[in-house]
């Protein structure tokens, strides 16, 4: 199981502070695309981090990494 951890506006879409995927591994863009499916969230502008670094839509993704989807920031 895939623990994704959501931020911001996110949480909200999620339902709570973290969302799970029952996969043991998988690659950015496909869990942006079960993100999409599972939960409509909108994925084209959410960056992905594992392991606290950004990641690239061909990374892999495994139940032992921690994950976040961050949102679009914006302010001044």
């Amino acid at each position: 199981m895939i623990k994704v951890n959501c931020f911001a506006h996110l949480k909200e879409l999620a339902g709570g502070n973290h969302i799970e995927i029952d996969r043991k591994e998988m690659t950015v863009k496909e869990l942006l695309e079960e993100v999409q499916k599972q939960y409509h969230i909108q994925s084209d502008s959410i960056l992905v981090a594992i392991n606290e670094e950004y990641a690239l839509p061909e990374d892999q993704v495994t139940e032992r990494d921690t994950v976040a989807l961050i949102p679009p920031v914006s302010g001044g």
